[in-house]
């Protein structure tokens, strides 16, 4: 079966093609700056032979020329790998959220209206995969379209765990309760720690642009940092990450507008906020090493908030079998992982400094009561298993 793999952003465009259920990639494809006139990039790779082609300054106003433009590749003559689009049985979305439904689901019309009852809680993830998902199924009528949806790998956290100290009512009448995102990711980490066996207990840290901590037992999520909505949890690259909820009615009598606030939440804050230098930590860690104090606190921060939620877990686990760091972050800054870990003493995590330095699979020392591991993520082989075994 071929299903075509759909992660799209509100100005870029990632596919995968996959022949399931032997997971063999047969070509994928990058769009980014979409909505950009003669500035977008477009990269595609034919995978099956290794050809690959790539443009900048390329004219894609919106999804549809985009997706247009992937399908002509993908169908094309001199790089495809398809004769033609209606040998895609399936296409797969790491769709964000919808009202009610939680899990793997066809994106039929209810499932497509909860993701627009819910758009204010992820207003640019929700709009762009409704607007993408529309224009691919002109593409592409007979193929069924499944939501992936990044609450679907929490959906089993016990109540206790996930609801929030708000009245009864307001959870069942609104549903408001910890969702937790980055299911895709989580869940593949799961997948990979399940071939060692189903009886385990670990943590996993998404740490990238948006940052994570899940709590897995036995292959299934038991807590994630993650609220209700994306402004939750860890601090993230522009997102403010944990915050008193009556932070937004004082500012809100200090003068600043809803739209002011909400940039401050939403883009303006986490790394970028406290080190008024960059969203991205790599350069906040090197205007730290040059003397930055600003940027100094944001790494800590980052830090301080990723071993209180690890601390929490492991205590209510029970004990703790893996440590894994994935994402961007995760996989390739070994400070980061060397600053974390330092404050894990009481948990019997001990370093490889030589492994951790190489970005080594294994990164803990022989005599570590914990494996700590660096699993590169895998979304998208995650997304086209459960679209592949969905019924």
């Amino acid at each position: 079966m071929k299903i075509l793999v759909c992660n799209v952003g509100s100005t870029s465009l990632k596919f995968k093609l996959y022949d399931m259920p032997d997971a063999r990639v047969l070509a994928q494809c990058g769009v980014e700056r979409v909505g950009s006139d003669h500035d977008a990039i477009f990269r595609y790779e034919n995978c099956l032979t290794g050809q690959k082609t790539a443009f900048d300054k390329a004219d894609i106003p919106n999804y549809e020329s985009g997706i247009r433009l992937f399908l002509d590749y993908l169908t094309g003559a001199d790089m495809g790998v398809i004769s033609a689009v209606t040998e895609i049985e399936r296409v797969g979305y790491k769709a964000t959220l919808s009202k009610g439904h939680f899990g793997i689901h066809e994106l039929d019309e209810e499932v497509l209206q909860g993701m627009e009852d819910w758009l204010s809680l992820a207003p640019l993830h929700n709009r762009a995969y409704l607007d993408a998902i529309a224009v691919m199924r002109g593409f592409l009528p007979e193929a069924r379209f499944i939501g992936c949806f990044e609450t679907a790998f929490h959906r089993d956290i016990p109540l206790e765990r996930k609801i929030y100290g708000v009245p009864y009512e307001w959870y069942e009448r609104y549903g408001v309760q910890r969702l937790g995102y980055h299911g895709a990711s989580h869940g593949y980490i799961a997948d990979v720690l399940n071939e060692q066996g189903r009886d385990y207990k670990a943590i996993s840290c998404h740490l990238g642009g948006s940052c994570s901590v899940c709590a897995i037992e036995n292959g299934r999520s038991v807590d994630t940092s993650f609220g209700m909505s994306l402004e939750s949890g860890l601090i993230h690259a522009n997102r403010v990450g944990d915050m008193d909820t009556s932070m937004s009615y004082f500012l809100r009598s200090e003068g600043m507008s809803d739209e002011e606030i909400l940039q401050g939440l939403q883009k303006k804050g986490g790394l970028l906020g406290i080190s008024g230098v960059s969203n991205d930590l790599r350069y906040v860690i090197e205007a730290a090493q040059n003397g930055n104090e600003r940027a100094k606190l944001a790494l800590d921060v980052f830090v301080t908030g990723i071993v209180h939620y690890i601390g929490a877990f492991a205590m209510d686990l029970g004990r703790l079998d893996y440590l894994v760091f994935t994402a961007g972050i995760g996989e390739h800054s070994a400070l980061l992982r060397e600053r974390v870990c330092e404050k894990l003493g009481l948990l019997g995590v001990k370093l490889d400094e030589e492994k951790n330095a190489q970005n080594e699979k294994v990164i803990s020392a022989a005599d570590s009561a914990v494996r700590v591991l660096v699993i590169p993520t895998n979304e998208e082989l995650g997304i086209a298993r459960r679209t592949y075994e969905y019924q």
